[in-house]
């Protein structure tokens, strides 16, 4: 069974930063794709950022030159560093990757983390 455990979130004034984590355990065969979303209270769940296995990466919008996703593939990791947060970056976020869990089993997106508050107030 896959697991994915989320730390770093918190409580941050506007302008800090964070750093999440989150790492897979587990038995599965390879990763691709990691990424991150989120989840703010009566808003759809959105695409923050995503790290393919070449390392290539997308952000959305808005936080383009504020957020960082890496990676870390002997670990099964990945990283967002958050920085000069914003109050509407208050959310709950979760990882995501796309996983073979077998070597003759495809790829599959349903891997979710537990998910981790991050509450932007001053």
């Amino acid at each position: 069974q896959v697991q994915l455990v989320e730390s770093g979130g918190g409580l941050v004034q506007p302008g800090g930063s964070l750093r999440l984590s989150c790492a897979a355990s587990g038995r599965f065969f390879s990763l691709s794709a990691m990424a991150w979303f989120r989840q703010a209270p009566g808003k759809q769940r959105e695409l923050v950022a995503e790290i393919n296995s070449r390392g290539s990466t997308y952000y959305v919008d808005s936080v383009k030159g504020r957020f960082t996703i890496s990676r870390d593939n002997a670990k099964h990791a990945v990283y967002l560093q958050m920085n000069s947060l914003k109050f509407e970056d208050t959310a709950v976020y979760y990882c995501n990757v796309d996983l073979q869990s077998s070597a003759t089993s495809g790829w599959s997106r349903d891997y979710w983390g537990q998910g981790t508050q991050v509450t932007v107030s001053s």
